[in-house]
């Protein structure tokens, strides 16, 4: 048996050596390559403000993380979900670099890579498609997954389209909803869709206006020229 989970964050800001905290984790469960509906999520309190240019990408506001659990209360649960799995992330440093932070600072001893081994989906990305364009909003194009109802960055929802994408990636997109391999994208597509609306409905968060829209595409670039670590740009 393959036990897989999709994985992603969203943070308060850049860099968790600045201080930055994680504010969302969305994971999937995939065993032999199919979505078991089994997933962890949470929101998280993080103590700190969130970066305003931050809040413009993933629409998260403080006074929604008010009476959030820290995440040293959710840790538990959290290392249950994953250990043993092989994660699937996009751009897995800064994750992975965001969860042993907050592991450290909840004194648990030891790092992710502990419990897990980690796919990172944008080096395999780069691989398969060199000198092209492997954000999440790219590969959603590239491999045919809908996407349009994605307006603002959200961690459970990102791994249902990461996870689609890394199906279709490796030789099975279908397998994703357990569909037979012969079956055209069509029917897959419906349940993605209908799977997507169920969970982008738990979003706090409004839909962005046109100005917003540009306003986070302006701050993207902004991002992968100070930082070099290209999270955001899993949009």
């Amino acid at each position: 048996m393959l036990r897989q989970v999709v994985l992603d964050t969203e943070t308060t800001g850049i860099g968790h050596a600045a201080g930055h905290r994680i504010i969302e984790i969305g994971c999937l469960e995939l065993i032999d390559r199919q979505l078991t509906g089994e997933q962890f999520h949470v929101y998280l309190n993080p103590d700190r403000a969130i970066d305003e240019d931050a809040a413009k990408v993933h629409g998260i506001r403080n006074e929604f993380l008010q009476d959030k659990p820290r995440f040293h209360e959710i840790m538990e649960d959290f290392i249950r979900f994953i250990d043993g799995a092989e994660l699937i992330i996009h751009n897995a440093p800064f994750d992975v670099g965001f969860l042993n932070a907050e592991l450290t600072r909840a004194s648990w001893g030891k790092t992710l890579e502990s419990h897990c081994s980690i796919l990172d989906t944008l080096v395999l990305a780069k691989k398969k498609h060199p000198g092209q364009r492997n954000n999440l909003d790219a590969l959603c194009k590239r491999y045919d997954v809908m996407n349009s109802h994605r307006k603002l960055h959200g961690a459970l929802l990102d791994s249902e389209l990461l996870g689609f994408v890394y199906l279709a990636m490796t030789g099975g997109q279908a397998m994703l909803f357990g569909e037979n391999e012969e079956n055209n994208n069509t029917g897959t597509n419906q349940k993605l869709t209908k799977q997507s609306q169920v969970l982008s409905s738990t979003s706090p968060v409004l839909l962005a206006t046109e100005q917003e829209l540009t306003e986070h595409e302006a701050f993207i670039t902004l991002l992968s020229k100070k930082s070099g670590v290209n999270h955001w740009s899993k949009s």
